[in-house]
């Protein structure tokens, strides 16, 4: 039995955050996780935009949780990786570029081992097989085997929201448009995969379309997104993808709830695609669904549970209600809940639809760095 490690920070929107897992090897075997050290720091690495040297603190203070897991005699042999996602494809190019040089720079002088590719922004692409892949693999040890019923996964990020499943007919891989649906190999084995990556998206680049707003333009002097997604005589400013825009409610002459609806629709309209068979199947739901679910009061924060669309719903409707009254600590959750409720059904769910939310399955934390760790090992032994 071999016992190896790999390290992938994740670099988000909102966050850094680094997983340092530790997998068992039988030979001629898929490697298993056995333990995973999971911290995470705020801001993202796009908070320092402006102040490059700073971004390094924070990276160097997860390195060295990583080097108090890691056996030191392992540090030479165990892959460090960050991989950066939507929210700093988000940034012009020469500011990212400059973030992504620090890290490396910091990393090269870590005692880890580290590739000239050991900094990248993912695309929607790579990210999705990956992660799905890992998460997949380890909720069922179910991919090889057609009796179990097959499961699939939604994540709903900042910039961009995925799907992911293994698809059982054969309907689905003629019937997907292009880029849909992908087949890797992984320790030896092949697998199709439906799996997309739609940016632009997720909750927060969702929010401003909803609001009107156009990703990366600044409003002009004196102009104010107004909504009716948000609580009437409502007043801020919000800051998305480092530009501040002043937000205004918007009493509209119907419920809160089917004027929002009506904007959210809209905004959905011929978006995503519709894959027939996604209703026959299991699927796990992370990131942003759970966190609006569970600031709805509609799971337990720590432990999570299952929902339906209809549940989401029914939650949305009432917090719509209640903000016509008064605004409340949380003026977008009217908004969020609806969006969620109706991009589920542009995915193809019904109503009735049940999902599982989870933070952990296993004790493991449930996302992409794990298949994109994997997927970097089997690279590298490649």
């Amino acid at each position: 039995l071999s016992v190896f490690y790999g390290i992938m920070f994740d670099a988000g929107s909102t966050g850094t955050r680094i997983h340092i897992f530790k997998f068992a090897q039988q030979p001629r075997e898929t490697p298993r996780l056995t333990h995973e050290t999971f911290k995470a720091l705020k801001p993202g690495l796009s908070a320092y935009a402006d102040d490059v040297e700073k971004s390094g603190q924070g990276i160097k203070e997860l390195l060295e949780v990583a080097k108090k897991e890691v056996p030191m005699e392992l540090w030479k042999f165990t892959p460090l990786v960050l991989k950066a996602t939507a929210g700093l494809r988000l940034l012009p190019g020469e500011k990212a570029q400059k973030l992504l040089e620090k890290v490396k720079e910091i990393f090269q002088a870590s005692p880890f081992f580290v590739r000239d590719n050991c900094v990248s922004i993912m695309n929607g692409t790579d990210e999705v097989p990956t992660m799905a892949f890992s998460v997949l693999s380890h909720i069922s040890g179910r991919l090889d085997d057609p009796q179990k019923r097959s499961v699939g996964m939604l994540d709903l990020g900042g910039g961009s929201t995925q799907i992911t499943f293994l698809p059982r007919t054969q309907a689905t891989l003629q019937t997907s448009p292009s880029g849909h649906t992908t087949s890797f190999q992984m320790f030896n084995h092949t697998y199709k995969l439906y799996s997309y990556s739609y940016l632009g998206l997720g909750l927060m680049s969702a929010r401003l379309a909803i609001l009107g707003g156009v990703e990366g333009k600044p409003l002009g002097e004196g102009e104010e997104l107004i909504s009716p997604c948000l609580p009437p005589g409502f007043k801020s400013a919000w800051q998305h993808a480092e530009i501040v825009y002043k937000i205004k409610g918007q009493k509209a002459g119907e419920p809160l709830y089917e004027s929002c609806s009506n904007k959210v629709a809209k905004m959905l309209y011929k978006k995503v695609n519709r894959a027939e068979e996604v209703k026959d199947l299991d699927f796990y739901i992370f990131s942003y669904y759970y966190d609006c679910a569970a600031e709805a009061g509609l799971i337990d924060k720590e432990k999570g549970g299952s929902l339906t669309i209809s549940d989401f719903e029914i939650a949305a409707k009432y917090v719509c209600k209640t903000m016509e009254i008064s605004p409340g600590n949380s003026p977008f959750l009217c908004m969020d809940l609806t969006y969620i409720t109706f991009l589920l059904q542009e995915l193809g769910f019904p109503k009735s639809q049940g999902f599982k939310l989870a933070r952990k399955i296993d004790n493991v934390e449930t996302s992409w760095a794990l298949g994109a760790t994997f997927h970097y090992i089997d690279s590298l032994n490649r």
